[in-house]
């Protein structure tokens, strides 16, 4: 059987976070270790699906793009810092520092991206900090420590450029100038999609069949998925969870 859907930004978002809270690699970590979630955009959803409730996603973000020429408005609330569980808890003033020296084997830390390369199993996170901003923080300590880096990341971002030769380009051609971001590559993650979304949580298979769109459907994706009848079942009411999220409030 053959089920299709067309996805706003948004309920990619929610659809990926919900996903990533039933991954079992995020399960076994707020069961028995740490959990990190850097802040993001598609990460304040996956917070609120841990915590099972809203929190203020707008002060939950780090960088972000906004339309050419769009001012961002002034914050009503103060920025929350990374989110940090210790067996399924959240430890309150805990810094990213701190919590990055504690990761043990088999703790995972979230980030999200800013570029996919699907096929080739890259992400890429523009980095405009000096010292490598939140991932330059984390990565060394996640490698040698074994723990899992899982970068959640919408189909929305796919890119038609090859990532490394977009980096090498910018180091090579921007002359130092801030006001380029570098392009960090990761190789090393376990990404999750919508299509891994749908497989954890439907059990079903799912393609990426289309994008776009107008009207509110700007940046979405269109869904094939494929399974037997229960399947198909548990997929058509994930699809009806998650319609009608709201867009996310600048």
């Amino acid at each position: 059987m053959l089920l299709e859907v067309v996805l706003t930004v948004a309920e990619s978002k929610r659809l990926i976070a919900k996903g990533v809270a039933a991954h079992p690699l995020v399960r076994r970590a707020l069961k028995d270790g740490m959990v990190i979630i850097a802040r993001g955009s598609t990460n304040g959803y996956i917070a609120e699906e841990i915590l099972g409730g809203p929190i203020d996603k707008p002060g939950f973000l780090t960088g972000r793009t906004l339309p050419r020429g769009h001012a961002p408005r002034k914050r009503k609330s103060e920025p929350i810092g990374e989110m940090v569980l210790k067996r399924g808890k959240v430890i309150e003033d805990m810094s990213l520092s701190d919590a990055v020296t504690d990761l043990q084997a088999g703790d995972v830390f979230m980030k999200g991206a800013n570029a996919l390369d699907y096929a080739a199993n890259l992400a890429g996170i523009l980095v405009g900090h000096s010292e490598g901003g939140t991932i330059g923080a984390a990565l060394p300590t996640l490698i040698a420590r074994k723990a899992h880096l899982i970068v959640p990341v919408g189909l929305e971002k796919l890119v038609a450029s090859d990532l490394a030769a977009a980096s090498d380009l910018i180091t090579e051609e921007s002359g130092g100038s801030a006001s380029v971001p570098a392009l960090w590559v990761i190789s090393n993650a376990t990404i999750v999609t919508e299509i891994e979304a749908v497989a954890i949580l439907a059990g079903v298979e799912c393609v990426h069949l289309a994008s776009g769109g107008i009207g509110g459907a700007e940046g979405s994706v269109r869904l094939l998925v494929s399974g037997d009848e229960e399947g198909i079942g548990h997929a058509r009411a994930l699809f009806e969870s998650v319609g009608g999220e709201e867009p996310y409030p600048i």
